[in-house]
C-alpha cells in the first residue's frame, strides 16, 4: 500500500485517509487500488464501521488525477467495485470534488465542516465517466441534477438541508464527530446493522457496477471525443477548455 491511502483500526473503527495534501488529494489510480484494499480489509476484519477523511482540513479530495486519469477508479469505490455491508461515514473538509465526491457519496453517512462543499465540475471539464449518476440514490434528483449539469458547488448547509449530509460541524470538528458516530456505531448489534444497510440499499435501487456500466458505450464516446482530448490539453496547460461538441 502507498504512503498516500493509511489505514488504521482504533476501538473498533477503522480510519482510512486520503493522504496526498501536495497535490490536494488527487486521486491516483494506484490511490483507487489502495481504497480497494482498504475497503476489503474492513469488511473482513473485526472493526464494525470505517471513517473515510483526509489528512489536509484544507481538501478533502480534488478528484481525480487529469494529468494520468484512472482508468476503473470505480473498483475502489464502496457499492461500485465492492460490497461493502458495513457502515461508512465521510468526513469532508475543504472541498469534495469530482471523483472524490463520488468517493464521499457512496459512504452511508457524511460529516461537512460548515465551510466544506460538493462540487462535481466534469460538465465544465469536458471529461466524466458517469458514475456520479448514481449521486441520485444519496439527494433529491433536482439537486442532483443541478450539481452535476451546472457544475456549482453545493455548501454544506444545503447540502444538509436537502439530506445529502447528516451533520454541520465547525471548522475542524468533523473527524471528532465522525469518531463519535462511529463509535456509537460500533456499539450496536453488528448483524443488525448489516442487514438493515443492505436492505435499505436494495430498497433504494442501488445497482452493481456491472448493471450500472451497461451504458459504457455512451460513456466510451464521451471519453473519446475531441471535446474530452482537448480538455485534458487544456487541464495540462492550466487553459480553459473550448467545447466543439464532436
Amino acid at each position: 500500500m502507498s504512503q498516500h491511502v493509511l489505514y488504521e483500526e482504533i476501538d473498533g473503527v477503522a480510519e482510512i485517509t486520503l493522504n496526498r495534501p501536495e497535490k490536494r488529494n488527487a486521486l491516483t489510480a494506484e490511490m483507487f487500488d489502495d481504497l480497494r484494499s482498504c475497503f476489503l480489509r474492513f469488511e473482513q476484519g473485526a472493526a464494525r464501521a470505517a471513517i473515510l477523511k483526509a489528512s489536509d482540513d484544507k481538501v478533502f479530495s480534488a478528484g481525480a488525477d487529469l494529468t494520468a486519469p484512472p482508468a476503473e477508479f470505480w473498483k475502489g469505490v464502496p457499492e461500485f467495485g465492492l460490497r461493502c455491508d458495513k457502515p461508512i461515514i465521510a468526513a469532508i473538509s475543504g472541498k469534495a470534488i469530482g471523483a472524490g465526491l463520488t468517493l464521499a457519496l457512496m459512504c452511508d453517512f457524511i460529516v461537512m465542516t460548515q465551510s466544506a462543499e460538493l462540487i462535481y465540475p466534469e460538465a465544465k471539464v469536458g471529461v466524466a465517466k458517469g458514475a456520479i449518476t448514481a449521486a441520485v440514490r444519496r439527494g433529491p434528483l433536482r439537486v442532483v441534477m443541478e450539481m452535476m449539469l451546472l457544475g456549482d458547488p453545493i455548501s454544506a448547509q444545503r447540502a444538509y438541508e436537502t439530506g445529502m449530509a447528516n451533520r454541520i460541524v465547525p471548522e475542524g470538528e468533523h473527524v471528532a464527530e465522525a469518531r463519535a458516530m462511529a463509535r456509537q456505531l460500533a456499539a450496536n448489534a453488528p448483524l443488525v446493522l448489516k442487514m438493515l444497510k443492505r436492505m435499505s440499499l436494495d430498497a433504494a435501487g442501488d445497482v452493481a457496477i456491472q448493471t450500472f456500466y451497461d451504458s459504457e458505450m455512451r460513456i466510451a464516446e464521451v471519453l473519446g471525443s475531441e471535446d474530452a482530448a482537448n480538455a485534458l490539453a487544456a487541464f495540462k496547460a492550466k487553459q480553459k477548455p473550448v467545447f466543439e461538441g464532436r
